[in-house]
């Protein structure tokens, strides 16, 4: 009984602290990630609708802070431009390999400044090619208006993530038109 006792004893210890050091490097880099990731959304924000100076958040998903009640569940946070000149959606829609976090800057006059990925799981080469910064079926969005989004052709192999970015635009385009009824 002793012989099975001990190695047990021992391996719970070894677990114990194993977890106790793994929940404080999580305390320890956890605001250090949020701060990052804050930094590189503000940057996205700018980059997306860059003749804007400033910005002001209107919406959050599930925050009090918003300007309509009910946006497209895509839709994860509104930013407006504090010169008029446009809105940023940052969007979340259902890939193939998982989740896809965008942001689309859509200008005053209804039309696509730009988008950009923050993070996607997508298939590296395929799927990839649709949510990629640098891709060309990102840059088909460029100065696009709601009605023009068929024009959009999907990457040949990786149709779901073509559908999933689209539908998250569309998303964009949807909020955009019941923030402007709103006003």
């Amino acid at each position: 009984m002793k012989d099975i006792v001990k190695p047990i004893a021992v391996l719970a210890a070894i677990c114990l602290v194993v977890t106790a050091l793994l929940a404080y490097i999580n305390s320890v880099t956890s605001p250090i990630i949020a701060k990052a990731n804050a930094k590189a959304e503000a940057e996205a924000v700018q980059e997306v609708l860059p003749g804007a100076a400033s910005f002001e958040t209107v919406y959050e998903k599930g925050g009090e802070n918003s300007i309509v009640a009910a946006l497209p569940e895509e839709v994860t946070t509104v930013y407006k431009a504090d010169d008029g000149s446009g809105y940023v959606f940052k969007l979340t829609v259902k890939g193939y390999g998982g989740d896809i976090t965008l942001m689309c800057g859509i200008k005053s006059d209804g039309s696509i400044e730009s988008t950009k990925t923050l993070n996607h799981s997508e298939t590296s080469g395929i799927g990839s090619k649709v949510v990629d910064n640098g891709s060309d079926y990102r840059k088909q969005y460029e100065g696009k208006t709601a009605d023009k989004l068929d024009e959009v052709d999907a990457v040949t192999g990786a149709t779901i993530s073509s559908k999933a970015y689209k539908k998250a635009i569309t998303a964009a385009f949807d909020a955009f038109a019941t923030i402007k009824e709103a006003k």
